[in-house]
Formats: structure tokens, C-alpha cells, sequence
């Protein structure tokens, strides 16, 4: 398998690569000084060694006569002549070496000085790149609080007005436009909430007095269902009202037993579990107690336990499980797909005919998924082997 140099260096965080191209800018500019400085000292050296064979070959021999420099071979000094060209060119063969030596060694000596100098370039490239890139980090970490439940914190960056700073403030003027739509949205559907719910009342009143026993035959069957339907109305706009408010967050927090509530809560869904056959356990193995809103974390305990019931089969069971960290509901009922269980989480979101229950308007987990994350805490669920869910609540 051929690895992709393009794709290597492209998967390195930024700083490695930044002190990397610190390091390999002044390996190159080393590389071409080290060459240019070889091939001067090369020539200079050559030079000079030539301009000393000339002046040696060049100068006269001033004991000699002026016969004797004429006619060599007449004057009986050719055997000193030949072992003076002899000494010549020992002394050049020597000086060649020398020249050699010292270029190597310069070679040897100032690539392993470059080497050095360039692995102490990389470390100060890597604080350096660190140094520049401490704003984006702390952009960074500043985007990474900023969420739907607190969206009017800003980045709120000082310093010089350069690329970071107007970096931060557009996305500053983004969370500001996202504030005001996420802000238009909570209204809309509280108001519409709000609005929704004196209708519904007017009409189970007309319905209550207007169709009172006794009735003519058939209609209390008529009266029976437009009540019903009434009634799941209003729990759809109380369903919509708490995530429009679980998505503001808490109001005020305070310090909330959820051992103690969720007994509570499984108490009061007893007579409901009893018409559906399911059992209900809750164990403790030490008391839960959390920071937040009291009436938000009712409901979400409630929202998971009526879910693990509401979607369970006859003769099944619930185990509401608490520790230290959070809690765990686990029900039994037909297998759910591990890539259909996103969808649970989203509102109005439901699993085919035999996961839906006649009651339910696809809001329980969407509405504790919201209290949870109001709450910092994390809400997960998993299928069982053996069918059901396992929905993991945990708290920081």
C-alpha cells in the first residue's frame, strides 16, 4: 500500500506542520549556503595553490650562474634539477590532500552543525507557532462553550484590529444572528402554545356541559372521543410549552435528590405500568444528587421511565438503575435498529407502526434530550440484545 505524501502531511495538525516548514525553509537555505561557501572555498584554495607553483617554478635560482642556468645539462646540475621537479610535485600531491581534507571536514562538521542548528529551529518554530496560534486556540475553546442554551456569550476578542480579531468579530455578529433566530423560535412556540391551550379548554367545557348525561343513544360514544382527542391536544401544547422552556434552560438551580424523584416519578406511573403489564424496579447504590432545576429533571426522569413503559410488551419489565454519575433505564420490548436510534431524539420523530404506541406524540426523549443538555449532562440509548432500549443519562 503506497502512502500519499499530500495526504500524510495534510492529516498533521497545523502547528507540527508550521514548525516543520520552519525547519525545512532553513535546512534549504543552510543547504545553499553550505554549497556556496564549498565551491568558494574550493576555488579560492585552488587558486592559491596555483599562484604559489608560479612563483616557485618562476623565481631564479640565485646561486646559479648564468652558464649554469643556460646550458643545466653542461653544468652538471640535471640530477638536481630533476629532483627538485620531483619535490615539486610531492609538495602539490601534498597540498591537494590537504585542500581535500579540509573541504571534507568543513563539509562533515558544518552539516552536522546545520543539523543541529535546524532541529533548534524546529523548537523554536513549534513555541513560535504555538505563540501565534494561542488566539485561535482560545477562539477555539470559547466556540466550544457557546451553545443553543448560551448563545449570549461572545468570543469578545482584544488586541490589534488584524485577521484574528476580525475573524472573532464575524463570528461574533453570526452568534448574534443565530441568538435572535433561535430566540424567535422559543416565542413563536410558546405563544403558539399559549394561544392553543384556551380553545382547547373552551371546548372541553362545551363538550363536558353541552353533551352531559343523559344522552340519546350513540352519542356518548361521539362525546367520549371528541374528549379524548381534546385531551391529547392539550398534552401535545403542555409537551410543546416544556421544550420551548427545557430549551432556555434552567431558571434557577438548585440542589436536586434524583434517587428521591425517581421513585416519585415510578410511583406515580405505577397505575399506568399495572394497565400494561410492565414491572417496574428502581435501585439506588448511592444517592444522585445533582445541580439544576427541579421541575426540569421531574420531567426528564418521568419522559424516560413513561417511555421505557409506554413502549414495552405485556409481562415486560423496567430497570431504573442509579449511581454516582447518572442514570440508566432499561426496558424490554421488540428489537430496535442500532441505526434508527438518532431518530428517537428528534421531535415528532417515531419508529414504525409496532414502536408507536396509540398515545404519544414523538416528544419524550426530543424533551429530555433538551433537559439534559440544559443540564450539561449527556442522554444516549443503545438497543439491547434481547430487545428493548438502554437509555444512559450521565451527569458531569
Amino acid at each position: 500500500m503506497r502512502l500519499n505524501p499530500r495526504a500524510v502531511l495534510g492529516a498533521l495538525p497545523f502547528r507540527v506542520r508550521l514548525a516543520a516548514a520552519f525547519c525545512a525553509l532553513f535546512l534549504c537555505a543552510g543547504i545553499v549556503l553550505l554549497a556556496f561557501v564549498v565551491l568558494l572555498a574550493r576555488y579560492g584554495t585552488t587558486q592559491q595553490v596555483q599562484g604559489m607553483q608560479i612563483t616557485y617554478e618562476d623565481a631564479p635560482n640565485s646561486s646559479a650562474t648564468p652558464f649554469e642556468s643556460t646550458y643545466p645539462a653542461l653544468s652538471g646540475r640535471t640530477s638536481a634539477a630533476t629532483h627538485d621537479v620531483a619535490m615539486v610535485q610531492k609538495i602539490d600531491q601534498t597540498v591537494q590532500a590537504v585542500q581535500d581534507t579540509a573541504l571534507r571536514q568543513m563539509i562533515l562538521w558544518s552539516a552536522v552543525g546545520l543539523l543541529i542548528t535546524a532541529l533548534l529551529v524546529g523548537l523554536l518554530g513549534w513555541w513560535l507557532a504555538g505563540r501565534a496560534l494561542r488566539p485561535v486556540a482560545s477562539m477555539t475553546e470559547a466556540a466550544r462553550r457557546i451553545s443553543e442554551q448560551n448563545l449570549h456569550q461572545r468570543l469578545a476578542l482584544t488586541g490589534p484590529d488584524d485577521e484574528l480579531h476580525r475573524l472573532a468579530d464575524t463570528f461574533d455578529t453570526m452568534l448574534d444572528r443565530l441568538e435572535k433566530a433561535f430566540e424567535s423560535q422559543r416565542r413563536f412556540v410558546a405563544n403558539a402554545s399559549h394561544e392553543l391551550k384556551t380553545p382547547l379548554a373552551v371546548q372541553r367545557t362545551s363538550l363536558q356541559v353541552g353533551l352531559a348525561d343523559p344522552l340519546p343513544h350513540g352519542l356518548a360514544e361521539v362525546r367520549d372521543d371528541l374528549l379524548a382527542a381534546n385531551r391529547e391536544a392539550e398534552q401535545l401544547i403542555n409537551a410543546l410549552l416544556l421544550l420551548a422552556r427545557s430549551h432556555r434552560g434552567p431558571e434557577q438551580t438548585e440542589r436536586v435528590d434524583l434517587t428521591t424523584t425517581a421513585r416519585l416519578v415510578t410511583a406515580e406511573l405505577g397505575v399506568r405500568a399495572a394497565e400494561s403489564g410492565v414491572r417496574v424496579d428502581v435501585g439506588a447504590d448511592t444517592p444522585l444528587v445533582v445541580d439544576g432545576d427541579p421541575v426540569l429533571l421531574r420531567h426528564l426522569l418521568a419522559n424516560l421511565i413513561r417511555n421505557a413503559v409506554q413502549y414495552n410488551h405485556p409481562g415486560g419489565h423496567v430497570r431504573v438503575r442509579l449511581d454516582a454519575t447518572g442514570v440508566t433505564v432499561t426496558n424490554t420490548g421488540p428489537h430496535v435498529p442500532a441505526e434508527r436510534v438518532p431518530d428517537l431524539f428528534e421531535p415528532f420523530r417515531r419508529l414504525d407502526s409496532d414502536r408507536t404506541a396509540g398515545t404519544g406524540h414523538g416528544l419524550g426523549l426530543s424533551i429530555a434530550a433538551s433537559i439534559a443538555e440544559a443540564h450539561d449532562a449527556t442522554l444516549t440509548a443503545r438497543p439491547c440484545p434481547e430487545g428493548g432500549l438502554a437509555l444512559s443519562l450521565r451527569f458531569p
